[in-house]
């Protein structure tokens, strides 16, 4: 998301209450179409199970759709309150919520019912948000608003972030100094906003000796500076549209990666500069990379962007491949921490031309196989908060 020049980088994690299938708290993305921002929101539904999976999978869905419809503020959290079902046991809302709205020019407004307060983490501190409290629908509704700056990490939390420990390590809970206190240090290195939300419900796990008494989820929302990546996989399909793919390719800001033989001989010729390939396997599946001066990177194409789709995939998963391309050398790992970690908006260059070596029914895709692996691996940038664009030539 461009805010000028920032971006918000986002990340979240739950934990679900033991002894359940389904997590009780959700968390929605919503992108403004309008003005490029956009907005998150967690929802905690009331209680645990199916039907708290439920509700607040539908509040999350709801709170996202019209705050991000740009009604002013007070009118969409009446419409918000007013849409919000009532547990007839409890005779109290189904769900709880927080959503904050990031904006083109950096403005944070954020909105928060019943949900443990929105933290803002800058410089290594928790700075205050200046807030109002408005009754809609008879319903004490927090508004606050501030200006992002690079660096800064949103958190919003459930409270079966706060509630852990409670009767083991603390006699409250884990309030929110705590988890500042906690935190605050990791947020001053450069880990994603995805890292920060494990590493903190890690903790909260741990809090709870493995054996979470509450749904717990932590959402990370880190601001930084917009950075863009290129990546060209493949040749055109028409040899006569090599120079208008090179041309735009490489007018584009940001880094660039060039994948695949044939591509990086295309481009090399391009340059007017020498291939230099090498010979060191830092992965034995994964074919080494090359060189060529005015290029990023340069690696083999079809193989080593289909473990790049696999370490995405799991990204978004479980996250137990982050040891490895976090700091291999091989081509997959330095195309996925570029990606991953550095990149906020991608460019895909993608050429038609089929290599007949790229039709092996070995390989995970079939058909087509570098569209096919794109498109894929654009969904799963995308659910990272990543601006796609794909131009096939």
């Amino acid at each position: 998301m461009k805010t000028n020049k920032l971006y918000a980088d986002i990340g979240f994690l739950s934990l679900t209450h033991t002894g359940e299938e389904l997590c009780g708290d959700h968390v929605e993305i919503a992108q403004n179409s309008t003005n490029q921002g956009v907005v998150v929101s967690l929802a905690d539904g009331l209680g645990s199970g199916v039907k708290a999976n439920i509700l607040s999978v539908l509040t999350a869905k709801l709170v996202s759709t019209i705050v991000a419809s740009d009604l002013p503020f007070t009118e969409a959290v009446d419409a918000i309150v007013q849409t919000l079902p009532v547990s007839s046991t409890y005779g109290v809302a189904y769900s709880t919520f927080s959503a904050i709205d990031v904006k083109p020019d950096g403005k944070i407004f954020a909105i928060e019912y019943d949900n443990p307060d929105l933290i803002l983490i800058r410089n290594g501190k928790r700075v205050p948000i200046q807030f109002e409290i408005r009754e809609i629908g008879g319903k004490q509704i927090r508004f606050s608003t501030c200006q992002a700056q690079t660096g800064d990490v949103f958190l919003m939390l459930s409270d079966g972030v706060t509630h852990a420990g409670i009767g083991t390590y603390f006699d409250m809970g884990w309030d929110v100094d705590k988890i500042v206190n906690f935190i605050a240090p990791f947020c001053s290195v450069r880990y994603s906003a995805k890292m920060l939300a494990r590493v903190l419900l890690g903790e909260v796990s741990r809090l709870y000796k493995n054996v979470p008494a509450d749904d717990a989820t932590v959402c990370a929302i880190k601001i930084g500076q917009r950075k863009q990546t290129n990546l060209m996989l493949g040749p055109p399909y028409n040899r006569a549209d090599e120079e208008k793919m090179l041309s735009s390719f490489f007018q584009e800001e940001g880094k660039h990666i060039v994948c695949g033989g044939t591509t990086s001989a295309i481009v090399a010729d391009f340059l007017k500069k020498p291939l230099l390939p090498t010979l060191d396997y830092f992965d034995k599946d994964i074919p080494p990379i090359a060189y060529i001066e005015g290029v990023d990177l340069v690696t083999e194409g079809v193989i080593t962007m289909s473990r790049v789709l696999e370490y995405a995939k799991n990204q978004l998963e479980d996250y137990d491949s982050y040891k490895k391309w976090s700091s291999n050398q091989d081509g997959a790992s330095k195309i996925a921490r570029l990606l991953f970690e550095e990149a906020t908006e991608i460019n895909f260059y993608v050429g038609r031309a089929i290599n007949s070596a790229h039709q092996n029914p070995n390989l995970p895709i079939t058909f087509n196989i570098k569209m096919h692996l794109i498109e894929e691996l654009s969904k799963y940038l995308e659910a990272m908060g990543k601006k796609i664009k794909i131009y096939y030539f």
